[in-house]
């Protein structure tokens, strides 16, 4: 995912806030309605939401790619996910109502978002057919193919609980893969 372009950033500087932020920021809570739209200029983002009081993590971004919660952004309804940093950030922050007046000032940025939702749903509908049809080891050695800047920047904790297995699981399959080279 990339950051709609050709936008002239600086032209509507007047309408976001760059902010800088420790890891473990949450930025939008479970439950609560999502005000604002982020942009990673340095830094990790997590989404997560409490699966019967276990942290279950399904989504991360790393530089040069947007981040909210998007149905609550979008409809104002609770979110149904946390956002949190898992490094410390420095990010773009921008309302519903002045991202809308971006949107209807530059043409193609609706088209480019709608191209952002679209990949962001692909992968969603990807990582679901996965957990259902592929065993942790398969949906490991996937991420390792796919997707290895994720293993060079996330904790394990968050690894092992975006595949849907423990941490204790994840260790097995990265000592087992470790022996069979």
């Amino acid at each position: 995912m990339t950051t709609p372009s050709p936008i002239n950033w600086p032209k509507y500087q007047h309408l976001y806030e760059e902010i800088s932020v420790p890891a473990k920021t949450v930025l939008l809570e479970e439950g609560k309605t999502s005000r604002y739209a982020y942009y990673i200029v340095e830094g990790a983002v997590r989404l997560w939401f409490n699966n019967k009081g276990k942290d279950t993590t399904f989504q991360f971004f790393f530089e040069g790619e947007g981040v909210s919660s998007i149905e609550s952004f979008r409809t104002g309804q609770p979110s149904m996910c946390t956002i949190e940093t898992i490094s410390a950030a420095r990010l773009l922050k921008v309302s519903k109502e002045n991202l809308d007046l971006i949107i209807d000032s530059e043409p193609g940025f609706r088209a480019n978002l709608e191209g952002i939702i679209f990949h962001r749903l692909l992968r969603y509908t990807k990582m679901f057919i996965a957990q259902i049809r592929d065993t942790p080891q398969e949906r490991y050695e996937a991420l390792i193919r796919d997707q290895p800047h994720i293993l060079q920047r996330v904790p394990l904790q968050y690894i092992a609980s975006y595949l849907g297995i423990t941490p204790v699981s994840l260790s097995r399959i990265r000592n087992k893969l470790q022996r069979e080279k």
